[in-house]
């Protein structure tokens, strides 16, 4: 069976994105979607993402990170999603869609920035070298001086796979100041068991954090990564952060035909 698929990238973090509306996609096969996502055996992607139908909003997404297992929330996967979905003409600027973690409110502008309002965060572990909290997917937050020096797979992996977080895991994010409404960041995401070239729920956890923390007094936070800029802004009620906001281009970059 020819299977069409469409390729997005949202600041370097590529997708695989299906049209599953009519479930002709074999969702449960594994290895088939571990091949999909392979780099020199299939398409090549950070993940893969399902379209389908939903009955209480304009669409669901199913997401698998490459290793072929469905995961948390991807804050880059849902905006390209949603740009997806208005090249489907299934949505036209506005959007509410069903995810993993629940529905989620979107917007797309005519030059393709996509706003993505992510979960509510009430809970922040706060130890004396890291921050760890939940945004849709876990992550653990870490303070350094230069981030481009830092060995992001080899410290992200022994974070990843320690004690502290047990079989389940943590993406695992290395965070410089530069100033207060400025941070870069790199992210090992779990799933994908290597360092991608930028993480939506990470950034949007490294931003809540770094205010958490007093590294910053804005409620607009721009996070460079790898793989260019992203946005995040949110509302602060005491400890609890509200109307969390992901914001950045989710980009087509090209669709055809694969045999499965």
């Amino acid at each position: 069976m020819n299977i069409q698929f469409f390729k997005y990238q949202g600041t370097g973090n590529d997708f695989i994105l299906i049209d599953n509306r009519y479930e002709l996609f074999p969702k449960n096969n594994t290895k088939l979607i571990e091949k999909l996502c392979d780099r020199r055996f299939g398409i090549g992607a950070d993940g893969l993402i399902l379209l389908e139908n939903d009955k209480f909003s304009d669409f669901r997404m199913v997401y698998y990170n490459s290793d072929g297992n469905e995961s948390s929330m991807c804050g880059n996967g849902g905006r390209c999603i949603v740009a997806f979905a208005k090249q489907l003409n299934v949505i036209e600027n506005e959007t509410t869609f069903m995810a993993v973690d629940g529905d989620h409110y979107a917007k797309i502008s005519a030059d393709g920035i996509v706003s993505l309002q992510m979960k509510n965060v009430e809970e922040i572990k706060m130890a004396s070298d890291y921050v760890f909290l939940n945004t849709g997917s876990p992550h653990h937050i870490t303070l350094v001086d230069e981030v481009k020096s830092v060995p992001v797979k080899e410290i992200g992996s022994q974070i990843r796979y320690s004690d502290l977080y047990g079989k389940a895991g943590s993406n695992v994010n290395f965070v410089e100041v530069i100033t207060d409404s400025l941070f870069a960041v790199r992210t090992y995401e779990r799933g994908v068991e290597d360092e991608t070239l930028s993480c939506g729920t990470g950034v949007t956890a490294a931003a809540i954090a770094m205010n958490a923390i007093g590294k910053t007094t804005s409620t607009e936070i721009s996070l460079l990564v790898e793989g260019g800029e992203l946005k995040v802004t949110f509302k602060k009620e005491g400890k609890k952060y509200t109307e969390v906001f992901l914001i950045g281009p989710a980009t087509f970059v090209y669709e055809g035909k694969i045999q499965i």
